[in-house]
């Protein structure tokens, strides 16, 4: 049978720790700036991976990183349970719920914010594909549907962090954006799942049609059945399981057998662990302290070591095209300002707080830089705009905090007396 040597075992050891410690590091240092731990973790990969230190010091990088061999295949998986479980925290934090409550407003928020940056998005791609630093032809449907929802997706826990920063997130404004956020990055997901369905025609000599058809049984079953049977289960759970240890064994346990079942489907593994996520996660038995022990374990571990090795794969220097970054952070900002800030318009929000709602909803953060990472490894993208996609998700979280600031003010007019609804 083989295993890793015992100098590979070494190494791959080594790695871990050493991504962990750079990772938080260099996170906590950005966080005294005001900025989303996240980017702190990318910065550790770029200062110590290929753009960086492995530009100079390629020996000594590889200390910290090993992506050929045994260890290298061994990171690759652990990076890839990372990333399932990072989409399954993202699937508990979707609460179904809060997007029924909202009503109207928040529907027709994320209706027109959905649709706006799809369809803007996958024409720009479509007719100016070249202008992306793309050149295969063939490539051109589900590189403009990705476009299209890569433009359409935002990132949840930075949106809802920032939020709580500001003491807007129990405020009708909030849960306007959160509720929005939470439809169009189920849409959005569901769609990127299956593009990436479509770049593999078959998984496991399986027809895509029939794929297709798994996965919505899936995601259908889930989301009714099974969401269903998971709310009744877990007092049970609770009475005669360890808890909440149990309850991180089992519901990590599920989320992995969903992501089995849609990666056998021939959707990615990150779908069928997001769909678990949100069946779990609208149980009215799980409790915030509960949720938060499952938050804190997938967050301060598992998704350091995913972010920071986003820096090791590619020369952020090397790669970085000014017209493509510029492209796609234009293009993105104006998709989600127009999209949701017109939508918000159409529910009856005032002119400041439809533009603030594009704003918040306009924070790409953790999911945008997921969705590129898996468009790269599926080679539906190139590494320069890969790149210029990670930048726009930084950015976008960086500026959501101080815009939603500046037009609401949340602090200097009691805007969170007069709007609460708690």
């Amino acid at each position: 049978m083989s295993k890793l040597s015992h100098h590979e075992l070494i190494q791959f050891i080594f790695c871990i720790g050493s991504m962990l410690i750079a990772a938080r590091l260099v996170g906590e240092f950005f966080r005294k700036f005001k900025m989303p731990l996240v980017v702190g973790e990318l910065i550790a990969g770029v200062l110590l991976g290929p753009t960086l230190l492995g530009n100079y010091l390629p020996e000594a990088s590889k200390y910290f990183y090993v992506s050929t061999g045994n260890v290298g295949i061994a990171l690759n998986g652990l990076t890839t349970i990372s990333v399932i479980m990072l989409l399954f925290v993202a699937g508990m934090e979707v609460e179904l719920s809060i997007i029924r409550q909202q009503g109207a407003v928040a529907f027709k928020t994320s209706l027109i914010g959905l649709v706006i940056p799809m369809g803007l998005g996958y024409f720009t791609a479509r007719y100016f594909y070249t202008w992306f630093g793309e050149t295969d032809m063939n490539n051109v449907l589900p590189f403009s549907l990705f476009i299209g929802t890569a433009m359409a997706v935002s990132a949840l826990p930075v949106i809802a962090r920032t939020l709580m920063d500001l003491g807007l997130f129990r405020t009708r404004i909030g849960m306007i954006i959160i509720a929005a956020a939470m439809f169009d990055d189920l849409i959005g997901w569901i769609l990127f799942s299956v593009i990436l369905g479509m770049m593999n025609k078959t998984a496991q000599g399986i027809d895509f049609v029939y794929t297709l058809g798994l996965t919505l049984l899936y995601a259908i079953g889930m989301l009714t059945v099974g969401r269903f049977l998971i709310n009744k289960s877990v007092p049970w759970a609770e009475k005669n399981f360890t808890w909440p240890g149990g309850f991180l064994s089992i519901s990590l346990g599920l989320a992995f057998l969903g992501a089995a079942f849609t990666e056998f489907a021939g959707i990615h593994a990150i779908f069928g662990a997001f769909i678990m996520g949100i069946a779990i996660g609208d149980s009215v038995h799980v409790t915030e302290k509960t949720r938060e022990i499952v938050h804190q374990f997938v967050t301060n571990i598992f998704a350091p070591l995913f972010f920071i090795s986003v820096g090791f794969k590619v020369n952020f220097i090397a790669n970085f095209n000014f017209q493509i970054v510029v492209l796609v952070f234009f293009l993105a900002v104006v998709c989600k300002l127009l999209g949701a800030g017109l939508g918000a318009l159409w529910g009856g929000l005032s002119k400041k707080e439809a533009l603030a709602v594009g704003f918040g909803m306009n924070a790409r953060g953790a999911m945008e830089i997921i969705l590129a990472t898996l468009a790269l490894q599926a080679k539906l993208i190139g590494e320069p705009l890969f790149v210029a996609i990670v930048i726009m998700a930084v950015l976008t979280s960086i500026m959501a905090g101080p815009m939603l600031q500046l037009l609401l003010n949340p602090q200097g007019n009691g805007f969170k007396n007069k709007t609460s609804i708690s």
